[in-house]
């Protein structure tokens, strides 16, 4: 599972206009289902899934990236949206650095091992300095989309 293959330009934000977690969490909850990925009256139960799983314990990994994700029985299939904060979002990240980079996805109820594959896939392709940097720099979504797909795994 890459960013790549779960992404579009529509579920791209080139800049989020939240200051906090949760609020982008919502922005970019929003956007999915804005774009049809989760239905309209299943956005809360989504938001409650994230918001418990943030509460167990920041998905702000470091170096300026978040990972918010859970499952629900409210997706089918796994969904996600990237946003980009320039200026910053407070996470409480594990660094206590300010996440400029948030990757949100969602993954159907029971599977568990989609779930890890998905985290650690994300969390390998933003290990990369040189792939933050270009994300750092992309002036569109449609920029940013490329980024992920060219970077993907072979």
């Amino acid at each position: 599972m890459t960013l790549g293959n779960l992404l579009s330009a529509e579920t791209i934000l080139p800049e989020m206009q939240a200051t906090e977690r949760y609020a982008a969490i919502a922005e970019l909850v929003g956007l999915l289902v804005t774009h049809g990925q989760i239905a309209e009256p299943d956005r809360d139960a989504v938001l409650t899934a994230l918001r418990a799983r943030e509460e167990t314990m920041s998905t702000g990994i470091g170096f300026g990236i978040a990972i918010p994700h859970a499952s629900s029985d409210k997706v089918t299939k796994v969904v996600a949206a990237f946003g980009r904060a320039m200026k910053g979002i407070e996470f409480e990240s594990l660094d206590n650095a300010m996440v400029k980079f948030v990757v949100l996805f969602v993954v159907p109820k029971d599977q568990f091992q989609t779930h890890l594959r998905t985290l650690a896939a994300i969390a390998k392709f933003l290990n990369s300095r040189e792939v933050r940097d270009q994300l750092g720099t992309a002036a569109t979504a449609a920029d940013i989309l490329a980024i992920f797909a060219k970077n993907q795994p072979s």
